[in-house]
């Protein structure tokens, strides 16, 4: 969790930019959280939600965001859609999408239908929260049945802003995905950085679309190895950093139990009062080396999109790239290769020809 100072930040930039942003159950939360009933940024301001705690510490994962769904729906008048991970807004939104139906049914009798993974107990404590609303029922079945492009702004008129806890990796397909669909003109807010474990910078700039951090000091020791062409081993500190260069990250978490080379290079941006500002660049723990090419995870992704754009209405939800040594005999006999495994939608009334692409 953040220090304290981290969440008034956060909350400072959030409200600064989007004024609305705090009122009192203006908030819903999508985020399992199973035997630890805390947001994401870990801050103890519990008026903002408008999510019982309880909802997101369930055992199952598919209960817990269903429930958190059904308690959003309840609030018309939200500002906020907060996920620890885009992936949980998407899996919450594929709920919403097959089982619309008895969503609105149980809006309509304030009653939790009986659902795996929802204790009974649990389910008697949240069911007391639940009251009978047909005309909010009403509305989510007619914007359902109109489909599911924009469909955030439409269920929820005065949402400003979906924030998530990175916007990075594969979450970024995720966040591209939803952009795409769901969640057509809203922006994303990513509000801090972490690494290795450890809280390391906080985004200060909700309504930029490409989310920089600024790394501030005391809440963990940073170094960097400058991304120089002699492969200079000497790292640097935060003030001998410059402006438009790239660095490796090396981290000792505070109490400075460990020191370790996390694999992420950063490019910094700009300063802001003095600290350097950041932006995550790529990941050069994360490649692909079936043959010894050593491929940047980045580079990868980037290949896979383009391809994907020769197949008309694919878009690309999440994948995994598998070398096909550590696939066996599963992989065929073929020389050594990629295995590429994708969630994809949009793609229907194939031809054969296309379906051999894919």
């Amino acid at each position: 969790s953040p220090p304290p100072q981290g969440s008034l930040l956060y909350l400072d930039a959030l409200g600064a930019a989007f004024p609305r942003a705090l009122a009192r159950r203006g908030t819903a939360l999508l985020h399992w959280t199973p035997g630890c009933p805390r947001a994401p940024a870990g801050w103890p301001l519990p008026t903002l939600y408008c999510t019982p705690a309880a909802a997101g510490t369930l055992p199952s994962r598919a209960a817990a965001l269903r429930v958190q769904l059904l308690f959003a729906l309840r609030q018309r008048a939200l500002h906020v859609l907060e996920a620890g991970l885009a992936a949980e807004l998407h899996d919450a939104l594929v709920a919403l999408r097959t089982e619309w139906p008895q969503l609105a049914q149980e809006l309509a009798l304030g009653r939790l239908s009986p659902h795996p993974g929802l204790p009974e107990g649990v389910r008697d404590k949240l069911q007391a929260l639940l009251t009978p609303d047909a005309a909010r029922a009403a509305e989510l079945r007619a914007e359902c049945a109109r489909g599911f492009e924009g469909i955030l702004l439409r269920l929820w008129p005065q949402l400003e802003v979906v924030v998530v806890r990175t916007v990075h990796g594969a979450e970024r397909l995720y966040c591209n995905s939803l952009r795409q669909a769901d969640c057509q003109g809203l922006p994303f807010y990513c509000p801090f950085y972490q690494a290795a474990g450890a809280l390391l910078g906080v985004n200060l700039w909700p309504a930029e679309p490409a989310p920089r951090f600024l790394l501030c000091p005391d809440w963990a020791f940073c170094e960097f190895l400058p991304c120089l062409a002699n492969k200079e081993t000497r790292t640097v500190l935060l003030d001998e950093l410059w402006e438009g260069r790239e660095y490796g990250l090396v981290v000792t978490a505070q109490p400075g139990e460990y020191r370790c080379r996390t694999g992420e290079v950063l490019k910094v941006t700009g300063f802001h009062k003095q600290c350097p500002v950041v932006e995550p660049v790529r990941r050069e723990s994360q490649t692909l080396s079936v043959r010894g090419e050593s491929i940047p995870e980045e580079q990868f992704c980037q290949s896979l999109c383009r391809t994907l754009r020769t197949w008309p209405g694919a878009r690309l939800v999440d994948y995994v790239c598998v070398e096909s040594s550590l696939l066996g005999d599963f992989s065929g006999p073929c020389a050594p290769h990629y295995e590429v495994f994708m969630e994809l939608q949009g793609l229907r009334d194939l031809s054969e020809g296309q379906r051999y692409k894919v």
